[in-house]
């Protein structure tokens, strides 16, 4: 059976919580969409590499991969330096990957933007914040 590979992307930091944060994240998305493979990696400091997980789906039965970068805005790192480390043009979205036997597509997702959820997140720390009050 096969199934789609989730890359999820973080800048990294010498800061371990960093790294917790962007693993955490991918633990969570693995456990709510089990039919999905998800890995995690990053830009720099951190292992994994982007390369190296990317590399690790390679021993996967994966007919697709998305990478999703965890980064609010849009700047150098996602405009430029990821999608070199794809293999994707700035501005290029879809490639291909290959697998051992086979070439699989690749899209590359924007980063998180203006989103009401993110609202909705800001406003939960607020009131949190607020009830230290």
């Amino acid at each position: 059976m096969t199934k789609t590979g989730i890359l999820l992307v973080g800048h990294g930091s010498k800061k371990e919580y960093n790294k917790d944060l962007i693993t955490k994240t991918a633990d969570l998305i693995q456990q709510k969409h089990p039919d999905y493979i998800v890995r995690c990696g990053f830009m720099e400091f951190n292992q994994p590499t982007i390369k190296e997980s990317l590399d690790m789906f390679r021993n996967d039965n994966v007919d697709s991969i998305a990478v999703v970068p965890l980064f609010l805005a849009r700047g150098v790192h996602i405009d430029e330096d990821i999608p070199g480390i794809l293999g994707l043009a700035a501005g290029q979205k879809r490639g291909l990957f290959a697998l051992a036997n086979k070439e699989v597509p690749l899209v590359y997702a924007d980063p998180i933007g203006p989103n009401p959820l993110l609202a909705d997140l800001m406003m939960e720390n607020a009131k949190a914040a607020l009830d230290l009050i």
